[in-house]
């Protein structure tokens, strides 16, 4: 089958045709209609964040069809539209018990520590696959498996209820369905917070208040928007010391500052004027839980959350597309989420605009 894979740290990515992996009993292979491309890809690629083995294939938002299913497989059957959940756990240990199935000791992240879905075919724990329902394209699915997910669970962990305001730091994918998601809650208030001129302009128009940080000060800004009170929570996904600290400093009397993006940066605060007098907590995120996929695609049925024409771009299973794509996401692209469509040149039309 045809593969794009990670050869050597810091180098392009390189095609490839590798063997059509081979299921067990409790495993399913899945044919790879769309594959989301994310950050941490081109983190994997540059060797900032450490992958094992090599060569490996990237990729860990994932959609596709049910190809074939192991002996014990009982809940999808070949054929079945599905999308995957990219943490793969042991299931029976104290944090996959717990409900903390993100900390497992025995975890391995899809498209980082085992084959991803830069590929046709990629098998996976039958516990990991999930029907994708018939109204949220295979595109859409794919995408919501990291960078919706992530920001759901963020949200979660803040604990963000009707009526709250948020700041959000970054407009990337996982800004995105923050911004969607924060409107779903309940949320009037929203402050979005990033440099590029097109995605601020894009804000507005999604329901939320364009905070731009070339032209001063985002805390200040913040704060004079909410009348100097601050926000009620923030989430930070840009992955920077100056962010985080911004996060945590627009808060306003008992806020919640969720971090989530991802930095070796140490931060600096000051304990009583940011935190102590104001019960200003921290909050850290670490990817998401299974156990909110469900609710996570009833907000995507409801409308709750979509991707507008234009959010998504699409490219084929092909290492040159591919790694311009990872280039673009570096350096701040405009659109969302670029989304690799295997035999992308054999399909006439992409519904990802209609959800």
């Amino acid at each position: 089958m045809r593969a794009v894979r990670l050869v050597r740290l810091g180098k392009p990515l390189e095609d490839a045709e590798i063997a059509l992996p081979e299921i067990g009993p409790s495993e399913v292979l899945v044919r790879v209609a769309a594959c989301g491309i994310c950050h941490s890809d081109a983190h994997y690629r540059a060797g900032i964040s450490p992958t094992d083995p090599l060569p490996m294939t990237l990729g860990h938002e994932v959609a596709g069809r049910v190809e074939t299913v192991g002996a014990e497989v009982d809940h999808v059957s070949p054929g079945h539209r599905v999308y995957v959940q990219y943490l793969v756990t042991c299931g029976c240990c104290d944090f996959c018990l717990g409900g903390h199935a993100q900390f497992c000791a025995k975890g391995q992240m899809i498209g980082k520590h085992r084959d991803g879905g830069y590929a046709e075919f990629i098998k996976v724990p039958s516990r990991n696959v999930f029907v994708l329902p018939d109204e949220i394209p295979f595109e859409v699915g794919a995408v919501m498996m990291c960078s919706s997910a992530t920001a759901l669970h963020a949200l979660q962990k803040a604990r963000l209820n009707s009526g709250d305001s948020i700041a959000i730091f970054g407009f990337g994918g996982l800004g995105f369905s923050a911004l969607r998601l924060s409107r779903a809650f309940g949320c009037q208030e929203i402050y979005v917070v990033d440099l590029n001129p097109a995605k601020l302009a894009s804000i507005a128009a999604l329901g939320g208040v364009p905070i731009d940080a070339t032209t001063g000060s985002p805390v200040q800004q913040i704060r004079e928007a909410t009348g100097g009170k601050g926000v009620d929570v923030s989430i930070e996904l840009v992955g920077s010391a100056i962010t985080m600290e911004q996060a945590v400093r627009c808060l306003g009397i008992l806020g919640r500052a969720a971090l989530v993006g991802l930095t070796a940066e140490s931060i600096s605060l000051l304990p009583y004027t940011e935190l102590i007098n104001k019960e200003a907590e921290i909050i850290r995120v670490s990817d998401h839980l299974a156990a909110e996929l469900p609710s996570l695609m009833e907000f995507a049925r409801d409308g709750k959350l979509r991707f507008p024409k234009g959010t998504l771009r699409f490219v084929d299973l092909n290492a040159g597309q591919i790694n311009s794509s990872l280039n673009a996401v570096v350096n701040s692209t405009d659109h969302i989420r670029t989304v690799i469509v295997p035999e992308l040149h054999n399909r006439k039309a992409l519904r990802a605009d209609s959800i």
